[in-house]
């Protein structure tokens, strides 16, 4: 069964094993890391199951839960540090359809994850959750990328990338971060070897990869990719 699993946790090694056992398994993952982020999310990206973390910046988890219960049945797993019984049914209460209490085993997290998902009958078939953002395009699923509808050719590595960045478009990721991502936890590699995957990768996305306009560099922390939908709105913003 695969499925396509929003994650919601913004302690970012939590998030990354998090992620590693879902797609072990086959799923699709997208990983947001606060409450505002994770319903923006489960409202556009229309995932089959939230994994969610209780305490989260901006909005809290049982917050999430109670806006996301009045719109849709999405099945919902909360992870949680508190372990009092009122918090626990709080969270029922609101909607969860079941909780783990951390720290928890990664074979009761997936057979959590299995239930919740045999039980809401989802999903019939694979996810199409094409991820999007001006004219570049990322299918998790087929492990595919497009710009401007043509297939552009990425290895391994620079697709966890472009990944992990499409995700959240706009938001700084570290080297050190995005490292994570594309080699997991090999102690053998550096961080120079995210530059020299950003610098393939704008070879192959960009139309000038000397002036690049879709990742770009943020100076002295990493990079970002840049949406061109939220620039605009900060113009209007700024010229109100």
């Amino acid at each position: 069964m695969c499925a396509h699993v929003l994650v919601a946790e913004d302690d970012e090694k939590q998030a990354r094993l998090v992620r590693l056992y879902l797609e072990r398994e086959g799923h699709v993952v997208t990983v947001v890391h606060d409450g505002r982020d994770a319903i923006d999310a489960a409202r556009t990206r229309r995932p089959d199951l939230l994994v969610l973390d209780v305490m989260m910046p901006r909005v809290d988890g049982l917050d999430v839960t109670r806006v996301l219960r009045r719109e849709s049945e999405l099945p919902i797993l909360m992870l949680t540090a508190r372990s009092t019984e009122d918090d626990l049914l709080l969270g029922l209460d609101l909607g969860a359809d079941d909780y783990l209490t951390k720290p928890y085993s990664p074979r009761e997290l997936m057979a959590r994850v299995r239930t919740l998902l045999r039980r809401s009958g989802r999903p019939a078939g694979p996810p199409d959750p094409v991820l999007r953002v001006g004219e570049l395009s990322v299918d998790p699923l087929r492990h595919e990328v497009a710009v401007a509808g043509r297939r552009v050719d990425c290895t391994p590595g620079e697709f966890r990338i472009l990944e992990a960045l499409i995700t959240e478009p706009g938001r700084v990721y570290t080297r050190q971060q995005l490292l994570d991502q594309a080699c997991g936890f090999d102690r053998y590699v550096t961080t120079r070897t995210i530059d020299v995957h950003i610098m393939n990768l704008r070879r192959k996305i960009e139309a000038d990869p000397r002036r690049p306009t879709c990742v770009v560099t943020v100076f002295g922390v990493g990079y970002k990719l840049a949406d061109p939908g939220a620039d605009a709105r900060e113009g209007r913003d700024g010229g109100a």
